[in-house]
């Protein structure tokens, strides 16, 4: 299969540079990273693509067996990066796919020099002495919701995971855009997503990591984004002053600062 066709890569900037690989979260797919990417393209090699079930990507690709684990995703991202060739690459992961970063720089360290991890959640389900932000039956019953009515689930979720009330278009817009994902491979992917546990995989990164967190994120709490920055043994915590769940969409001004920063050091 070519995988660049698989997952509709797209290579912008400058040839020769550094790569930088942008990865979406759940719902969405590369598009939402059209207010960050481009401040990157001078300096790198710039890939976008769309995990499989989401934007420009081969529906004929999923594989209910390798996608049922946020490792099968990780693996996409590797052999995206073994077709590219371009080097180690800078990977910017947002929500569940800062998790699925974090899985593919273990699986193949070589291809990453660094991580920039946005909003990520190890688990979402709060466990004894952790907080993840939701109770087991708050997660059954999110899931639950997503199977009888799947649009009408988005329409209702979207705008709690932007935040931002008073900009009500970017919750439209991560409405339509949930509903522009395939519906039944977007229940599973969400199934995989929210009721993973990947808390003893962040002492296994070796790849140096930025954690970015925004100040009042009702999906992943300040609480986790410190603990993911506690656990991975080379990494910097930046929280930034924005509210939501994307800041690569309602903040991402302070996004592209606080990668910057952390680049040039």
């Amino acid at each position: 299969m070519d995988v660049l066709r698989r997952n509709d890569v797209q290579v912008t900037g400058t040839p020769g540079a550094p790569p930088m690989v942008f990865a979406h979260g759940f719902g969405c797919d590369k598009s939402m990273w059209r207010w960050v990417a481009p401040a990157f393209e001078r300096s790198h090699r710039v890939v976008l693509f769309d995990h499989v079930g989401a934007g420009g990507s081969d529906l004929t690709a999923y594989d209910e067996r390798r996608h049922g684990s946020l490792d099968g995703y990780a693996q996409d991202v590797v052999e995206i990066l073994d077709a590219l060739d371009l080097g180690p690459a800078v990977l910017v992961g947002h929500s569940v796919s800062a998790v699925i970063g974090t899985l593919a720089a273990i699986s193949a360290p070589e291809l990453f020099d660094r991580l920039v991890l946005v909003g990520p959640s190890p688990r979402y389900i709060d466990d004894d002495g952790y907080r993840g932000g939701f109770s087991a039956d708050e997660i059954d019953e999110l899931l639950d919701t997503m199977d009888d009515n799947y649009l009408g689930w988005s329409a209702f979720i979207a705008p709690v995971i932007m935040g931002n009330a008073d900009r009500p278009e970017l919750g439209e817009e991560l409405t339509n855009s949930f509903c522009r994902t395939d519906p039944a491979i977007a229940r599973r992917f969400a199934r995989t997503t929210f009721l993973s546990d990947n808390r003893d995989d962040l002492p296994k990164v070796t790849t140096p990591s930025l954690v970015v967190q925004c100040r009042d994120d009702v999906i992943a709490p300040l609480e986790v984004g410190r603990y993911v920055h506690e656990h991975l043994r080379d990494s910097e915590l930046v929280v930034v002053d924005a509210v939501g769940h994307c800041p690569h969409m309602s903040a991402p001004d302070a996004l592209v600062a606080a990668m910057t920063e952390y680049l040039a050091r």
